[in-house]
């Protein structure tokens, strides 16, 4: 198999083109291969451009070396003529579900710093191998349409514009463009710690490839997933328009017209009523598809309902569907 190329500036440009209307990019840079390229890649991009590069370092605290590392991404940074700063996750770290709680923190850090640097846009390096990842990941956990749409190329985060330039760039060609630069980056030991999920599946990769599952055809995937929920999503909201009510502090939705709609779009607008009254979303596809099948049949046998999911209180009767906040746990504060 002939060794992959690095990106062309042709290429590049064209990937970076989602950023020409940023005033102020804010690139997330741990060191690695991937986020040491948009680095790189971006610096030369912006040479040709108006828009102003900070990059973040985020040190999680979990590794002796981690300051370190971001002390060499802060030289590289440099050399490059790009603004550096180093975000320190402070504080107790969890014993348990570490992924999870460090990117929350890498997330809340990185908003920081993009409102200190005045980013319009954050940037992460995520790359075609992340997005296959992330959808064996959501697929393992049972994961409807929506969460098999994957990352997306461009999102919105708050005031932020989220981008990812390289969601459809092989990882192997980051790699090149580094290679091609003579431009070291970090190895994550953590990266092959087969304790965590991504690299179990990094080291599934080989079978599941040769079972055809293999980056490309899951890229695929997900941008066909994210089609068609964009197109759920529209059809959801005019109904929504149609359907949904505000009355004295909860929801209404009218039963026969919930009836009516296919059970993908009906369930779109219970979550969404659910949303909007608990205090979370909810957390689980299959909870949310539970209390839809029972609206319906009360709906359908003309019966009283009550339920409650993720902090809403869900009732059934006179044919609508009223959604508020729950009441406090007995016993709760």
């Amino acid at each position: 198999m002939a060794a992959e190329r690095g990106l062309n500036d042709e290429e590049t440009a064209h990937l970076f083109g989602m950023c020409e209307a940023a005033g102020c990019i804010l690139l997330a840079v741990s060191g690695g291969a991937d986020s040491t390229a948009l680095l790189v890649l971006a610096a030369e991009w912006a040479k040709t451009s108006k828009v102003k590069l900070v990059a973040v370092t985020v040190d999680h605290g979990l590794r002796p070396s981690s300051s370190v590392e971001a002390k060499k991404v802060a030289a590289l940074a440099k050399s490059l003529g790009v603004p550096h700063r180093i975000a320190v996750w402070k504080g107790e770290k969890p014993e348990t579900g570490v992924e999870e709680g460090a990117r929350e923190a890498r997330y809340l850090l990185l908003d920081e710093a993009a409102k200190k640097a005045g980013a319009t846009h954050l940037a992460t390096a995520h790359t075609r191998d992340d997005q296959a990842e992330t959808l064996l990941m959501r697929l393992a956990a049972g994961s409807g349409p929506a969460g098999l749409a994957g990352m997306r190329a461009v999102r919105k985060r708050g005031d932020l514009v989220h981008v990812r330039p390289f969601l459809d760039v092989p990882k192997a060609r980051l790699v090149a463009s580094l290679k091609e630069r003579g431009i070291a980056w970090i190895e994550d030991e953590t990266n092959t710690d087969e304790t965590f999920a991504r690299p179990r599946l990094r080291g599934a990769r080989a079978v599941l490839e040769g079972e055809g599952l293999t980056a490309e055809r899951l890229s695929v995937l997900a941008r066909r997933m994210g089609r068609m929920t964009d197109a759920i999503d529209r059809v959801a909201a005019a109904a929504w328009a149609e359907t949904a009510r505000r009355q004295e502090g909860k929801t209404v939705l009218d039963g026969a017209v919930l009836l009516a709609l296919p059970d993908e779009i009906a369930l779109r607008l219970l979550i969404r009523a659910v949303g909007g009254h608990g205090d979370q979303e909810p957390d689980r596809l299959a909870r949310s598809e539970t209390l839809l099948e029972a609206v319906l049949q009360a709906l359908r046998t003309g019966q009283s309902l009550g339920r409650t999911l993720a902090g809403a209180k869900i009732s059934v009767r006179s044919g609508e569907v009223e959604v508020s906040a729950a009441p406090p746990r007995k016993g709760g504060t």
